[in-house]
């Protein structure tokens, strides 16, 4: 399989998980602004989550960039990134279903985690193949924001079960740190 055709493939299915997220905001019954109060939690979890696809989507571009080839190893690497970015849609209907319950904000913070550990093993996967001397290895060898990340996350799991606001937050803030492409990859590739 080339390169090519494994990004489009990604695109695709990630534009299928916006899709799915966007279908699960609902109509409100009425016709008057005080009707769409009820969408708030839903809406608010869709927003986070629209950016963490995002973010996902635009990461796995700058990647793939630097990526000269690919193998069976980086295949599945990338389906399993993919599998973890499928239960997003899932995490965050519960979530907003459920107005941030502690159980939900708990479970939406595992599947990020699982998001991020998924890109690190893709990460991983391509440098394995390309070698340390790659572009990407050496683009990502600050992990800082990686570490602050999984830091939060962790955070924001325990944190879930007593505040699920402060939780919420945390996952906001990782959000926030890499709502900036992460800009590593194309400085290596000048």
């Amino acid at each position: 399989m080339t390169k090519g055709r494994l990004e489009a493939f990604s695109d695709g299915v990630i534009a299928i998980i916006i899709t799915i997220m966007v279908l699960e905001l609902k109509v409100p019954e009425g016709s008057a602004f005080s009707d769409l109060k009820a969408l708030i939690p839903k809406f608010v979890s869709y927003i986070l989550s629209f950016i963490y696809v995002g973010i996902y989507w635009n990461n796995h571009h700058h990647m793939f960039q630097a990526a000269k080839k690919v193998n069976g190893k980086v295949l599945w690497a990338n389906l399993f990134q993919l599998f973890c970015l499928s239960l997003i849609p899932v995490a965050t209907g519960w979530m907003g279903e459920n107005h941030f319950a502690e159980n939900t904000v708990a479970a939406y913070g595992v599947v990020l985690i699982l998001c991020a550990i998924a890109f690190t093993i893709l990460e991983k996967s391509i440098i394995g193949l390309e070698g340390r001397d790659s572009v990407l290895a050496k683009a990502v060898k600050n992990n800082q924001k990686e570490y602050l990340s999984m830091f939060l996350y962790i955070v924001g799991i325990a944190l879930s079960f007593y505040f699920p606001g402060i939780s919420t937050l945390c996952y906001a803030i990782v959000a926030a740190i890499w709502l900036i492409p992460d800009r590593r990859i194309e400085k290596n590739m000048d």
